[in-house]
C-alpha cells in the first residue's frame, strides 16, 4: 500500500504523461529517488498515456529524471542519445586547496539545501578528492553558482562542468569472498559487515533496491551486473561468480562504491 505522498507522486507522473500525449511535447519530472523510481516502474503501464525514459546524467546515476515522450518522438531510434534533459553539472571546488577541509557528501548536500533548494531539484552528488560534482535542475544552476560560497569552514567556487562523461564510474573497492548461494542477503553480507538479522531487517524494511526496483525478499537471486542500492548505506555492483570451491561454495566479487 502506498502512503499519501507516494499516491500524489504517482498521480503527478500520470499527469505528466497525459500532458506529453495531449500536447505532443516532452515533459520532465524532478529528480526521483530510488523509492520514487520504483513507484514509476511498478505503476501499470496502461495508466501512462505516453512512453517514458529515465536518466540522471551518467550511466550509473541513482537519482534520475523521467522524460515522458509523445508518440511522434518515441519512434526515433537515437532519441536516447539526443534527448536534452533539463539539468546541468556543477563542479564545487575550494578556493584555496591548502586551507580546505575534507568535505563529505552530507556537507555538500547540506550547504546546497541551506540555500533553500529542495532535494528533488538535485540529482546525484559525487565527492572526488577535494571537489564535489553536483547534478541540478538547470533553472537553479545560476543561483547556486552565485550563492554557494562556503561549505563548513571552506570557501568554495562553483563552475559549470559541461563535458561530464556518460561512462563515469564512481570510485569503488573490489571485495571478493565465498558465499553459500547467490542470494541477495548473502551477497550483501560480503559488502556490508552486518549480522544476517540486520541485513534481513534492511531488506524486509524496504531499503534495498536491485536495478532500481524494490526487493523485499532475502532469497532474491542475483545476476551478474546487478546494481544493488541500500538506502543510507551505499551501492554495490554484483560482479558474478569467479569459481566454485570443492565444498560447493561460490567465490564471488562485488564492487562497493565509495
Amino acid at each position: 500500500m502506498m502512503n499519501k505522498e507516494e499516491t500524489l507522486l504517482q498521480k503527478r507522473l500520470i499527469e505528466l504523461s497525459r500532458t506529453a500525449y495531449l500536447r505532443g511535447i516532452v515533459m520532465f519530472s524532478d529528480f526521483l529517488n530510488l523509492n520514487e523510481l520504483n513507484i514509476l516502474h511498478t505503476t501499470p503501464k496502461h495508466q501512462f498515456q505516453s512512453q517514458y525514459m529515465t536518466y540522471g546524467g551518467y550511466g550509473l546515476s541513482e537519482r534520475q529524471m523521467v522524460a515522458f515522450l509523445p508518440d511522434a518522438l518515441y519512434a526515433f531510434s537515437d532519441l536516447e542519445d539526443t534527448l536534452e534533459y533539463p539539468f546541468q553539472v556543477l563542479e564545487i571546488s575550494p578556493l584555496n586547496k591548502r586551507f580546505s577541509e575534507e568535505l563529505s557528501h552530507r556537507d555538500y548536500l547540506g550547504a546546497v539545501m541551506n540555500l533553500g533548494i529542495e532535494r528533488c531539484k538535485l540529482g546525484d552528488i559525487m565527492v572526488e578528492g577535494n571537489r564535489g560534482i553536483l547534478f541540478v535542475k538547470e533553472e537553479l544552476s545560476d543561483y547556486i553558482r552565485e550563492n554557494l560560497t562556503r561549505i563548513r569552514h571552506t570557501s568554495v567556487m562553483v563552475s559549470l562542468s559541461p563535458d561530464f562523461p556518460e561512462d563515469y564510474e564512481p570510485k569503488y573497492e573490489e571485495i571478493k569472498g565465498t558465499v553459500a548461494s547467490i542470494r541477495l542477503d548473502t551477497v550483501l553480507s560480503l559488502a556490508f559487515p552486518l549480522s544476517r538479522s540486520k541485513l534481513t531487517a534492511y531488506i524486509e524494511g524496504a531499503k534495498v533496491f536491485v536495478n532500481g526496483k524494490l526487493i523485499t525478499s532475502n532469497g532474491y537471486r542475483l545476476k551478474e551486473g546487478d546494481m544493488i542500492s541500500v538506502r543510507k548505506m551505499g551501492r554495490i555492483l554484483y560482479g558474478g561468480i569467479l569459481s566454485e570451491t570443492k565444498k560447493g561454495r561460490y567465490l564471488t566479487v562485488v564492487r562497493k562504491y565509495i
